[in-house]
Parts: structure tokens; sequence; C-alpha cells
């Protein structure tokens, strides 16, 4: 299947480096992250693990559970999971499925035919306490994930769901937002007491509401 924006992610059932779990049951209330790689022991991939394992901290301030999907093995997972904290220098404590099956990666398109036919695309998925699907993106095999982008990425997410307003290009944490058009800007002066700069009718921007100061 496709997933598009907003439609609520299938729920499944798998094996991981940390038993076996549901995956609806192990987001419970959370945001989540899933994210895919071709297979294990891939340089590319082995980065990227070790940084999202360091960035546990920030994911949980955030309440976001994070989990990875590849298609080897069990086995195959917890000595590629040797691998990712010697060379990185890291404590990879969330759990890396086995889709050996490829059940993960059909349910969330992961496999594209013209890129592999056989391994999975690195794609990423951002999911709201709704179940449904906030944001993906998909990398090609030789770059990098931005994983920094991705802690942005829900810092705009969880503030937007929360505030009318929107996020800028480049906006990080504690910048100014914009004021959503479905805002008159009467009643976004009353909204936001902190000011509304108006630019144009339809371009203003707010400090954002949920910072000290």
């Amino acid at each position: 299947m496709s997933l598009r924006l907003g439609d609520i992610v299938p729920n499944f059932q798998a094996d991981t480096t940390a038993g076996h779990l549901d995956f609806y049951e192990f987001l419970g209330d959370s945001w989540g992250i899933l994210f895919s790689h071709p297979a294990d022991y891939t340089p590319v991939c082995t980065t990227e693990l070790g940084f999202t394992a360091k960035l546990n901290d920030e994911f949980a301030k955030r309440n976001v559970k994070v989990l990875a999907v590849s298609v080897d093995g069990i086995d195959s997972h917890h000595g590629w999971k040797k691998d990712i904290e010697e060379t990185q220098l890291c404590n990879v404590n969330f759990p890396i499925i086995a889709d050996e099956n490829r059940t993960v990666a059909t349910l969330y398109d992961m496999i594209h035919p013209n890129a592999s036919e056989k391994a999975t695309v690195r794609s990423l998925f951002i999911i709201g306490p709704d179940k449904k699907l906030k944001l993906s993106i998909t990398y090609p095999a030789s770059t990098g994930r931005n994983f920094n982008e991705v802690l942005r990425v829900v810092d705009s997410l969880q503030l937007t769901a929360q505030y009318q307003v929107a996020t800028p290009a480049n906006w990080n944490h504690g910048e100014d937002v914009i004021v959503v058009p479905a805002v008159s800007t009467e009643d976004a002066i009353a909204k936001f007491p902190k000011g509304v700069k108006v630019v144009k009718p339809y371009l203003r921007y707010t400090p954002q509401p949920n910072v000290e100061g």
C-alpha cells in the first residue's frame, strides 16, 4: 500500500532485538519514528543507527519512540548492534525489527523495484499519537539521513498540532513562527499576546507561543 499524510498507519506484530512486539502497543500514546534499512552491516546505516542512539534523550524529551527495521534476521541484528555500539560509541537502546518475510516493508511500501528488487529503501515515517502519518521521507542508499532535521520536524509537528501556527523555512525551536491564514489578524493579536508582526496580510509572524520569554 502507499501511505499518504493523514492516513492511519497499519499495525503489525514483529520479532525485534527487544523481543516480540505489537507496533500500536509499543507506541502507546507516544509519537513514533519508524525507519528502514536495506540490510544489516551496511556502512551508512551503521552511522545512522549510532547517531539515532545518541539522540535517545532528545527523543525521550519529545515523547518519541524509535523503531528501526531491516530485512535481516534477529541473530544478524544482534551481531550488527554490537558493531554499531563498538564503532559509533553508543548504546543502541531501541528495537530493530527482523523483517525477513518483508511484512513490514510491504505494509509501508518500502520496496521500490526500480531501486532494488529485494532490499527495503531507506524510508522514515513520523507517526502521531493518533497513529496517523505526519511525515514520510525516502533517501537513496548513498545518502545518510539527517536526524537533527528529524528532531526539527518533530518540534514543528508538535508545536503546530497545539497552536494555530506554521513554521517558516529553516525554522528552529525558539524562533518566530507564522500565524496560519485561517486566523484573522484581529484574532491573532488576541490569541498571541507576545505580539504579531504583519509583513503582508497573509504573512504574519509571532514569537513561538510555548517558549518562555
